[in-house]
């Protein structure tokens, strides 16, 4: 079977899916059902630019045969002329409709269109790192909110003279995931401490974990069995108490040996419902990295897994630098980036990641 012979048995076999969902969503008990409408809307929308485009495809592909004829058969030698700078740019287009409909073929993440728990720890460096990775929190809060997404931190240890320990963001809106996974890993900053008088450079890190929200039949956890549950009175910067009820709660689970805190709500209860949702995204986490593992693709991977420990990027302040060490890309106007402006960063990754992934589907062949 050919390339091609494979790729539009594919669009053919789309087309198909396309269809059967639009015939399920004009069924009346569909439109009875609220999670199903949601489901199959989702659906239609992911593979409507690829059926649009094979159209498009088709379309041009007629306009070809019909140029090529009028080549063939035509004795006038101006109108052949004009027959084969028409097929020229019809070839041009075809060529282009392909590449494209490689593109939208790719095998996309179910977790792409999701809501985020995005973690941020303090690394090495001290109350400098504490600091950088309050302002990596504010960073992404920012782009969260130029791109519309709701947020919601769920917990946050501070050092209590503006740095951050630990910080546990929700990130919620379409495509979040999508935009986001490649921000995990270790982030390092290079600059001259405020307490520093020999105006010596200092480099500190803090790390950023980037999950997909799970829902709960996704990942399911007996409470009885799987875990153990801890209660506490919530505590502030340096012990002092936060309120005078057991409303922290800590969940131990019991196989992987995960731990999750969360105490800043006043309600146990809610608490308890945030420490489950960031359980589960680190337990599907979890076996996300393993399947990465043995996914060689993954391993060879410009962009990276997002492990923790690896060095993704330097902001450098006496330069006024941003580098993406995995893309090789320089953005100068630091404080632009740190104040939320991170799509030419982000657009590159998912570039280079579909430039990846679209090369190794050809290398794999057409059977793949």
């Amino acid at each position: 079977m050919t390339a091609i012979t494979s790729l539009e048995t594919r669009l053919d076999e789309v087309v198909r899916q396309y269809d059967d969902l639009h015939d399920e969503l004009a069924l009346p008990e569909t439109s009875r059902d609220l999670n199903a409408l949601k489901r199959l809307g989702r659906e239609v929308a992911r593979l409507k630019p690829v059926v649009e485009a094979y159209q498009r495809l088709n379309e041009t592909r007629s306009e070809l045969g019909g140029a090529r004829e009028l080549r063939d058969s035509e004795s006038d030698d101006e109108m052949r002329s004009m027959a084969r700078e028409e097929i020229a740019e019809l070839e041009a287009r075809e060529e282009k409709l392909v590449e494209e409909l490689k593109v939208l073929l790719l095998p996309r993440d179910p977790a792409d269109d999701g809501n985020v728990i995005l973690e941020i720890r303090a690394g090495a460096g001290g109350e400098e790192a504490a600091l950088f990775a309050n302002e990596l929190l504010q960073m992404y809060l920012r782009y969260a909110g130029r791109h519309g997404y709701r947020t919601e931190v769920m917990s946050l240890h501070d050092t209590g003279i503006g740095g951050v320990k630990e910080a546990i963001v929700e990130i919620a809106g379409d495509g979040a995931y999508s935009r986001l996974k490649f921000e995990s890993g270790t982030h390092r900053v290079q600059r001259v401490p405020s307490t520093e008088s020999t105006g010596r450079i200092h480099t500190s890190t803090a790390t950023v974990v980037v999950m997909p929200e799970v829902e709960e039949t996704e990942i399911e956890i007996d409470e009885v069995r799987d875990v153990r549950i801890d209660v506490k009175r919530s505590s502030g910067p340096g012990g002092q108490s936060v309120n005078t009820t057991d409303s922290a709660v800590r969940i131990t689970h019991l196989e992987s040996g995960l731990v999750v805190e969360i105490q800043d709500e006043k309600s146990q209860h809610k608490n308890k419902a945030k420490a489950f949702a960031v359980l589960r995204a680190r337990l599907q986490e979890a076996q996300r990295r393993r399947q990465r593992e043995e996914d060689s693709a993954a391993r060879r991977s410009l962009v990276g897994a997002g492990d923790r420990a690896d060095k993704i990027r330097t902001y450098n302040f006496p330069q006024d630098r941003v580098t993406d060490h995995r893309v090789g890309m320089d953005l100068s106007n630091l404080p632009k980036v740190l104040g939320g402006d991170l799509d030419k960063l982000i657009n590159e990754l998912l570039t280079t990641d579909q430039a990846e992934r679209l090369s190794a589907l050809v290398e794999a062949g057409p059977g793949t």
